[in-house]
């Protein structure tokens, strides 16, 4: 029966090693555009976003990685560059998301003493 699926146990080892080498080296091309393009104060203050928020670290990589390749950056993106980006996408966020507010409706029993 795993035949007529083909999917040996030996073909889905390798397509898992094969997918974890290809995660491997799009992780190992991302950080190495990371430090062309970013300077060194900007490098550690996104990583210090990573470790708090692994997937805002992703999409902002994945925004200034865009930027670059469209010619929208003509030097190393700077901390104060990247604060402003961040700043920016706080500025989005806001306003796609609404917030949320909690009204308490208290009940009222027949006997309190707010009637007079």
């Amino acid at each position: 029966m795993e035949n007529l699926q083909g999917l040996s146990p030996q073909n889905q080892n390798a397509s898992a090693e094969e997918e974890s080498k290809r995660k491997a080296a799009e992780d190992e091309m991302r950080r190495d555009m990371m430090a062309t393009i970013l300077d060194s104060a900007a490098r550690e203050r996104l990583s210090r976003i990573a470790l708090v928020s692994p997937e805002r670290s992703r999409q902002i990589e994945t925004i200034i990685m865009r930027m670059a390749q469209s010619g929208q950056l003509r030097e190393r993106v700077s901390e104060k560059q990247l604060i402003d980006l961040l700043d920016q996408m706080e500025d989005a966020r806001s306003k796609t998301t609404t917030k949320t507010t909690i009204v308490y409706q208290r009940r009222r029993d027949f006997d309190d003493d707010d009637d007079f």
